[in-house]
């Protein structure tokens, strides 16, 4: 079965880039531009990772985030945070509280981005989908 991730942000470019690297690594790709929207995809159909940006209109990242693990069939998403304002995020707090898989500042290494998502689905993706 093919690992499904759900990219949610509000730049497009950002969108595409990362939908391109991730696709052509054999993943299936949802998008999404604000949390809201990505919201209403995981309530459809709940992915097997998340990557989101921090700062989007409707519903930021962190929002997303609580509800994510407020709602136990996404409570355990893997979850990737993409910010233009990195040094700003408390991370060993969002680890903590809201079991954020990693945070990333833009601008990143589409390279980089695609091993950490490979990384955490090999660790994940077993149990998700036995």
């Amino acid at each position: 079965m093919t690992a499904k991730v759900l990219v949610c942000d509000d730049e497009a470019h950002i969108v595409r880039a990362v939908e391109f690297k991730l696709r052509r690594a054999g993943l299936a790709v949802v998008t999404a531009r604000d949390g809201q929207e990505a919201w209403e995809h995981v309530q459809q159909d709940v992915p097997d990772l998340i990557v989101s940006d921090c700062q989007m209109p409707r519903m930021n990242g962190l929002e997303l985030l609580e509800r994510l693990r407020s709602w136990e069939p996404s409570a355990q998403v893997p979850v990737i945070m993409l910010t233009g304002k990195g040094y700003e995020l408390p991370v060993a707090q969002l680890r903590e509280r809201l079991g954020v898989a990693a945070v990333l500042s833009k601008p990143f290494s589409p390279r980089e981005l695609e091993a950490k998502v490979l990384q955490l689905l090999e660790q994940t993706t077993p149990a998700t989908l036995s």
